[in-house]
């Protein structure tokens, strides 16, 4: 099942029947460790929403409400061979070498809620910076009591120039206004995706591809799991939080982003994120 925010409420997707929930706050529908098992008795008393192309599906806001947002880094082996890359110069490649065998994983503060763009959102890239890069991310979504029950499409930019410099500059690198995407929709199972779900990100400029990659979960050194039990361990969220995995799609360090590109990040069965670099 498939959760959207719109500025008309919260919409239910359901073998493809669409409803709308009579609870609007979207913390408070999402914030249960039952969540899938309390929506299909939603359904049951819930109106179908016809759709059609006189009464089209609203404009979807970030599906989020007031959640942090943090990350995951060094997850798969090419961002590990990424970040050795952009920090060589600074000294600081063995630290992702090291950290990529570690026990502890890397985590990060990547977002507040008001920071966040949707789906057909603009996100930017930092004045500052001169090598900039989308990162296409499975992000989970956990419950106040850590308790994964959902999922969704997120869009990590990243400032490869900033952090490449020094892996101290990390947080300036990584938190900005317009730096993180969420969407279209949280994406509400019982079941853990598949290792062999794929992850897809097009880059068009000028209508023209510019890059394209892809990459399985099977790839992803760590279990969402664990990346959910360090991030719980000393920290509480109220309403819950959202965790991106990290990336195994990096593009080549020739390759920065520029205003108007266009980024698709697909993940099925969740659906496409689409932004726009402004």
């Amino acid at each position: 099942m498939k959760l959207y925010r719109t500025h008309h409420g919260i919409l239910l997707e359901k073998e493809d029947q669409f409803y709308r929930l009579h609870e609007t706050n979207w913390d408070v529908v999402v914030n249960r460790d039952n969540l899938y098992d309390w929506l299909i008795t939603q359904t049951e008393s819930l109106l179908l929403l016809p759709f059609t192309d006189a009464s089209p599906m609203p404009e979807l806001l970030p599906p989020i409400g007031t959640q942090e947002v943090w990350a995951s880094g060094v997850t798969y082996y090419r961002s590990r061979e990424a970040r050795m890359e952009e920090s060589e110069k600074a000294g600081g490649g063995s630290f992702y070498d090291r950290v990529y065998d570690a026990d502890r994983p890397e985590l990060f503060f990547k977002s507040t809620a008001a920071r966040v763009v949707g789906d057909y959102g603009t996100v930017r890239i930092r004045r500052d910076s001169t090598w900039n890069v989308p990162e296409p991310e499975l992000t989970l979504f956990a419950t106040s009591s850590g308790t994964l029950v959902g999922y969704t499409i997120g869009n990590d930019m990243s400032s490869r120039s900033i952090e490449g410099e020094n892996p101290l500059y990390l947080p300036q690198a990584k938190t900005y206004d317009g730096s993180a995407a969420l969407g279209p929709c949280l994406y509400v199972t019982k079941e853990p995706l598949a290792t062999d779900t794929l992850i897809e990100l097009t880059i068009l400029r000028g209508g023209e591809e510019a890059f394209r990659g892809e990459v399985t979960l099977e790839q992803m050194k760590r279990k969402p799991t664990e990346l959910l039990g360090f991030l719980f361990r000393e920290t509480t969220f109220p309403q819950g939080a959202y965790l991106m995995t990290g990336t195994g799609i990096i593009p080549p360090s020739d390759f920065t982003l520029e205003q108007g590109d266009k980024i698709h990040i697909t993940i099925e069965p969740i659906g496409t994120l689409t932004n726009t670099v402004g």
